[in-house]
């Protein structure tokens, strides 16, 4: 699941269908009207996945990617491109089913370097997870690279919101 959250006026969106899984889904473009919350504003972004995607815990780099436009899923519209979309990042490792990995202010964006600067407004958001596997080499080290496997990344659906209350 994936949820805003923001302590002024701010964004909690329970997102009910949009869910970190072993797949990709098709496109959701549904606009989500926010509900007002206590007190700051700071956007940030909880992202959790079902035990029935994976009982497992994941490794990996959680992506949440943010559009303004709703023509395609966010994470097919990032590029060096000056039309580029958002898109922030944070290393999880060890995220067990159903708890939360957050991705707030201090996660590393591109081609903004924080959620911070993002200015108000309506917006298209999706989680992506590139799941890393752990290597064991023969030289006694453990690296954790990019997952090839069929279904090395999990996506959601995009989700529509509004950053609009956290204006003045």
């Amino acid at each position: 699941m994936i949820s805003t959250c923001s302590r002024k006026r701010g964004l909690i969106i329970g997102a009910t269908s949009l869910l970190i899984a072993c797949g990709v889904f098709g496109p959701c473009f549904a606009k989500t009207a926010a509900a007002p919350a206590a007190a700051s504003t700071e956007l940030r972004f909880a992202v959790s996945f079902p035990a029935d995607r994976s009982a497992m815990p994941l490794d990996g780099r959680l992506l949440v990617l943010i559009s303004t436009d709703g023509t395609a899923e966010p994470r097919f519209q990032v590029s060096e491109g000056p039309n580029t979309q958002l898109v922030f990042g944070v290393d999880v490792d060890g995220l067990a089913p159903a708890a939360e990995a957050m991705v707030d202010a201090s996660a590393f964006g591109y081609p903004l370097r924080s959620l911070a600067a993002l200015p108000p407004g309506d917006y298209y958001v999706q989680a992506l997870l590139h799941r890393y596997q752990t290597f064991h080499r023969a030289d006694g080290h453990v690296v954790k690279l990019p997952w090839t496997g069929a279904r090395a990344s999990a996506g959601t659906p995009p989700r529509g919101i509004s950053t609009a209350s956290r204006a003045g």
